[in-house]
């Protein structure tokens, strides 16, 4: 059988310091990614790795960092998983910062974890940033003049950037194997010493190291952390923030002996030959910085500015994950949030416009987002209010918009069908539900609870004793009498609004009754339950679902069970 070839992009370190196992002969990896907002399909995630090369990157390296062109920010994703709502905030408020400031928004893959990460996770995170609306100036997608945008098809970079810290004495071999850290992190730990590296091969003699390269024996690189070094950064949220370098990290790794960089020194890299001006992440990302920023002021190239957003919190007072219900975006998606109502709430999360406004529009968010009004204390996610949100914004949809995506969902549901006089039956759930749901998957158990009817169970039930013992029998006897007689409102007149209010008028002045007394027990009787939407709106829906929905009992259905209910002799005495 033939042997497969090494990926293109994995590295290895040699006598010559910096060698590559060739990839030239590596099958091409070809699938693809579909990203969909709305009905725009953007279809062209290849999967092949473009590898830089190295004359590319040492034209890159020789140009430098990009000069002052305005705002760049980025958002920059591992693709091992899904995108949750603390990484969506990260990316809405990277976004609203760049459109504001009319800059450049960039996504950047961060996919140098071989073992977690995926091109599926990719293309999902993808896609759910194009649902909520966070279009890419530049990207693996659209590309851009600072690509490749995936850090595992920026290999040759870091290599050069490896060999020149280490040419100019700012890294240098360790040939320390993991048996033997382990045993100095061990040793340290038990007498009771900081576990960070020892510096053992910092100052080794040359002509050792000179040696140990010419048998091949495999080193890391590791960055020689300045003595007496105090990093600081003045955080846009956070406000002055610094390190002492020697006391906080020790010589810490930038290449591991399988070539493979590590995390810190891809994105201080890319961060500046990417020419982002502004980095805004989650405040867990904060002790990366001392990190980056020594490594950045090593290769001299500019410090951003940091702006470290506060954790997102369940409800109580935790971490926010699985277990608080959905945090992945596509799960919002599939559970009928609207991405303008996701965008609105997740601003939210951590910022304020200084007023109690609490509804934006996305322009609205452009205009008035500014990183001076984010907040420092954690923010709570919150199910109940971000429901509220996405209410709020379903009511301000034009009508013809909601309907046309209740219709979506019920459809897809199987609830309904399109075709023939479909439309009539829509507009009217349509009425029906806008002040009632708060998401748009509440229209199917709206619509199944007004089509559905089973008033023996209830009786049954005994739930509502209170109702038939109060003379419900007659009440029951009137309606039907009235629907036999052609008198009571089917819900296809013209008039209805009006032929139903007179018609509920005539039935209490027949039987007695008036306000609750009347209008709760007619509800049961007409829709076999005591809670739901207006029983007139409902008779109508019920009058257009022939046809078209499934599960429906009509009206005249309903009047046999109410003719065939057995009440208790007692109680229908009562």
């Amino acid at each position: 059988s033939q042997q497969s070839p090494p990926a293109c992009g994995t590295m290895r370190l040699s006598v010559a310091l910096f060698a590559t196992v060739a990839c030239s002969s590596a099958p091409m990896l070809r699938a693809a990614a579909t990203v969909v907002r709305s009905t725009r399909v953007i279809s062209a995630v290849s999967t092949r790795r473009t590898a830089m090369s190295s004359r590319a990157a040492s034209a890159m390296l020789a140009a430098g960092p990009p000069g002052a062109s305005g705002t760049r920010v980025r958002f920059a994703p591992s693709p091992t998983g899904s995108l949750h709502v603390g990484g969506a905030r990260t990316a809405l408020f990277n976004w609203l910062l760049a459109r504001q400031q009319d800059g450049k928004f960039i996504i950047r893959v961060e996919d140098t974890d071989t073992a977690r990460s995926t091109r599926e996770s990719e293309a999902s995170m993808l896609r759910d940033l194009d649902w909520l609306g966070l279009q890419a100036d530049e990207s693996p997608i659209v590309g851009g003049d600072s690509g490749p945008y995936r850090q595992s098809e920026r290999g040759e970079i870091y290599k050069e950037l490896g060999k020149k810290l280490m040419d100019e004495g700012k890294a240098y071999p360790c040939f320390c194997t993991e048996e033997e850290l382990e045993e100095k992190r061990q040793a340290a730990e038990a007498a009771g010493k900081d576990t960070k590296y020892d510096g053992t091969w910092r100052d080794a003699d040359p002509e050792l190291v000179k040696a140990k390269l010419e048998a091949g024996e495999p080193y890391t690189v590791r960055f020689k952390v300045p003595q007496d070094k105090y990093f600081k950064i003045q955080d846009v949220v956070r406000d002055e923030v610094g390190w002492d370098a020697e006391a906080t990290v020790g010589d810490f790794i930038l290449l591991r002996s399988n070539g493979i960089p590590v995390y810190n020194f891809c994105v201080a890299v890319d961060d500046a030959l990417m020419g982002v001006t502004t980095v805004v992440r989650a405040e867990e990302h904060l002790t990366n910085t001392l990190r980056q920023g020594l490594i950045l002021e090593a290769l001299g190239y500019p410090i951003p500015q940091y702006a470290h957003l506060s954790l997102v919190l369940g409800e109580d007072r935790s971490k926010l994950s699985k277990r608080h219900g959905a945090t992945s975006l596509d799960q919002f998606r599939l559970e009928g949030f609207l991405p303008a109502a996701m965008m609105n709430y997740l601003s939210l999360l951590g910022w304020n416009d200084g007023t109690d406004k609490e509804i934006f529009t996305t322009d609205e968010l452009v205009k008035l987002f500014s990183l001076d009004r984010i907040t420092k204390s954690p923010a709570v996610f919150d199910m109940t209010k971000l429901r509220w949100v996405n209410q709020q914004h379903l009511k301000l949809l034009p009508r013809e918009e909601l309907t046309g995506l209740l219709k979506a969902h019920l459809v897809e549901q199987g609830i309904a069908s399109e075709g023939g006089g479909s439309q009539a039956f829509f507009d009217k759930v349509t009425d029906l539900a806008a002040d009632r749901i708060e998401v748009v998957n509440d229209v199917a158990d709206l619509v199944k609870q007004v089509l559905a009817y089973d008033i023996e169970a209830t009786v049954e039930s005994g739930k509502v004793s209170s109702i038939v013992e109060d003379g419900f029998g007659d009440l029951t006897s009137a309606i039907v009498a009235s629907f036999e007689a052609g008198e009571m409102p089917t819900g296809v007149e013209e008039d209805f609004a009006d032929a139903w209010k007179a018609w509920t008028k005539s039935i209490g002045a027949a039987t007695g009754r008036k306000g609750k007394r009347l209008f709760m027990p007619l509800r049961l009787a007409l829709t076999g339950v005591t809670a739901g939407p207006d029983v007139g709106a409902s008779i109508q829906v019920l009058a257009l679902a022939e046809g078209v929905a499934e599960g429906a009992t009509p009206l005249g259905d309903r009047m046999a069970q109410l003719k065939k209910l057995k009440l208790p002799a007692a109680k229908a005495a009562a």
